[in-house]
């Protein structure tokens, strides 16, 4: 269960890589992707040369734990 949840991050990440603008915006800065096979999102930020990731996070978590101390400036 943990490669397949592994592989399916990985993938979700080569995702975002490929279209970064295409992942619903959370908010000004910060986007989502969902995973397809677990119920997870990665949350991510674009900068001008590179992509943040800033949380893999559970979706039926509370919606704004990944916030705590992991938003610093971009």
């Amino acid at each position: 269960m943990g490669l397949r949840f592994s592989e399916e991050i990985y993938a979700t990440i080569e995702r975002i890589c490929e279209h970064p603008y295409a992942w619903t915006e959370i908010d000004t800065k910060t986007r989502r992707c969902l995973a397809n096979k677990f119920p997870y999102g990665i949350l991510y930020r674009i900068t001008e040369n590179e992509i943040r990731i800033m949380a893999v996070m559970h979706l039926n978590r509370k919606p704004d734990y990944w916030k705590a101390d992991r938003v610093g400036p971009s």
